[in-house]
């Protein structure tokens, strides 16, 4: 463990140093990029009645805020998704047949938000971030709770990440998520939940998730998914 990820381990809050302790993080460790892949279905709008099937493969790095998360849905595959962060900067495209675009995000403040609230919201799937991403800040919260902030001027955010019983990531909330990448962005509250943790190469992990949007105190599910593989590199 290099000597700067050192000092920012003893100045993290108790309960932050708890929470890496109980998901079965030890220090020291020099592998930096979470790979996983996933099952599951989401929707394409939030008031679509039918769910579209789709596989995933993401990378997420425990050093600085990036992910890249790649799937394929539809028959054989012809439709393909990409919700990345890399380098400060969001994308967001899908296509058909791998060269149509269908949808693609702009470059905006709002699309960086909302990739880096899905980072945060996705420790629990790289808990080695806890400690070895100096980027992140955190703070103490309530009752069984931690927020963790990233990002600078109009890209700063947090989320609000609930522990379950046994110290472990249960949820993730976002007050203000943009749920459009381009204006009207439409700030919205943003929730996810974890479930079937398991020990997982000497770590606790879930191995489902759900995300959902509340809209005039409804809560709309459009995606959840099973992780079928996970390691570090």
């Amino acid at each position: 463990m290099t000597e700067r990820a050192s000092t920012n381990n003893t100045r993290l809050p108790s309960a932050v140093r708890d929470l890496a302790t109980h998901l079965g993080v030890k220090p020291g460790h020099n592998r930096s990029t979470v790979t996983l892949t996933q099952t599951g279905r989401m929707k394409a709008k939030i008031d679509a009645k039918s769910w579209l099937a789709f596989t995933a493969e993401q990378s997420i790095s425990t050093q600085t805020c990036a992910f890249d998360w790649r799937a394929q849905a539809g028959p054989f595959g012809v439709v393909s998704g990409r919700d990345a962060l890399k380098d400060g900067e969001g994308r967001f495209d899908i296509m058909a047949l791998g060269f149509i675009p269908i949808a693609r995000a702009a470059r905006s403040a709002a699309l960086v938000r909302g990739e880096l609230m899905r980072y945060l919201a996705e420790l629990a799937w790289a808990p080695d971030a806890i400690l070895k991403n100096t980027a992140l800040r955190w703070r103490e919260g309530g009752a069984g709770e931690i927020l963790v902030g990233a990002g600078a001027g109009e890209t700063a955010v947090e989320v609000v990440l609930s522990l379950d019983t046994e110290g472990r990531i249960a949820g993730a909330f976002a007050g203000d998520r943009p749920r459009s990448a381009t204006a009207p962005f439409l700030p919205t509250p943003w929730r996810g939940r974890f479930s079937d943790y398991r020990r997982h190469e000497g770590r606790w992990l879930p191995f489902a998730g759900e995300v959902g949007w509340e809209i005039e105190g409804e809560e709309h599910l459009y995606w959840q998914a099973r992780v079928e593989r996970w390691g570090m590199n």
